[in-house]
């Protein structure tokens, strides 16, 4: 039986024994605590009726507590250095694939379709680059994918966005992207100092439930996200100050915003920040009598 990978000392000898150096642009660092790694897997809820998607498997650390209890992992890997120690340290684990590929440009819907098939759920478990955590987590939500879940490791501060309430300072428009499509819940925290190398902050564990449905039913999806971006244009501004600086044509259509935003029962006084997601709805379905937009 092979030595778990996620200790100081075998992730040592691993990158000692392939010389590798870590990339400062690839926001490499590597976990090396396996009681922590157990408990993603615990939290993401593995099982062998598990198909499971991980991102950036580094030496493979994730992989192989993931690999223990799940049917299959499918692991996304963009450093081709990694792939011959990736090729050793999971050879004892015949349920993993790893694809070279940035997972960005990846068909990932094309991908479960051909290498994910009889599984009962499909999960994303990963520790996220942090340079790149939020565009991985959009695509991931927007292509409709047949996600049951992601759990995922990321910096604390974007963990606390994504889960973030309406009248806190970290709620926005992030916030309100992830929960339009799941349910957000951070559940715990990790320190810097069981990775190697130590980042600058610490981390966070957040557990992204799909929704089956989206949290409200609204008019024209791309223009919701285009009044919850412009609500919060300027977190110091009223709703009315940042819809009318930028959505199109705002100062001109100054008064039917008003108007909108009294027929969706919301003060013009009222800032951004203390909308609840279903307010949002009802909002930029007001909006749209204003900007009639083709609904696909």
């Amino acid at each position: 039986m092979q030595k778990d990978i996620a200790t100081p000392k075998r992730t040592k000898e691993i990158l000692d024994k392939y010389g590798f150096s870590f990339k400062k642009s690839l926001g490499q660092n590597f976990l090396i605590d396996t009681n922590i790694l157990n408990k993603i897997v615990d939290f993401a809820g593995v099982s062998e009726n598990t198909a499971a998607i991980e991102i950036g498997p580094g030496i493979g650390a994730l992989t192989e507590q993931v690999a223990k209890r799940a049917g299959k992992v499918i692991a996304f890997e963009i450093d081709q250095r990694l792939l011959p120690i990736l090729a050793d340290t999971l050879s004892p684990y015949d349920n993993v694939k790893v694809i070279h590929q940035d997972i960005l440009k990846a068909d990932v819907e094309n991908l479960i379709r051909d290498e994910i098939k009889g599984f009962e759920e499909v999960k994303v478990v990963a520790n996220l680059p942090y340079y790149v955590t939020t565009p991985i987590i959009m695509k991931l939500l927007t292509e409709g994918l047949p996600l049951n879940s992601i759990t995922v490791m990321l910096q604390k501060e974007v963990a606390d966005r994504m889960a973030a309430k309406p009248s806190t300072k970290e709620y926005g428009s992030l916030s309100i992207a992830v929960q339009y499509y799941t349910k957000a819940e951070t559940v715990m925290i990790v320190p810097k100092t069981v990775f190697v190398p130590q980042p600058n902050v610490d981390s966070a564990v957040i557990r992204l439930t799909v929704r089956d449905e989206p949290a409200v039913k609204v008019g024209d999806e791309n223009f919701f996200f285009e009044v919850v971006r412009a609500s919060f244009g300027q977190r110091r501004k009223t709703i009315l100050n940042n819809l009318t600086s930028h959505l199109p044509e705002g100062k001109a259509k100054k008064a039917q915003i008003e108007t909108a935003l009294d027929s969706a029962s919301i003060d013009p006084k009222r800032r951004g920040e203390t909308l609840s997601i279903e307010e949002f709805g009802k909002l930029s379905d007001a909006l749209l009598e204003i900007y009639p937009i083709s609904i696909n």
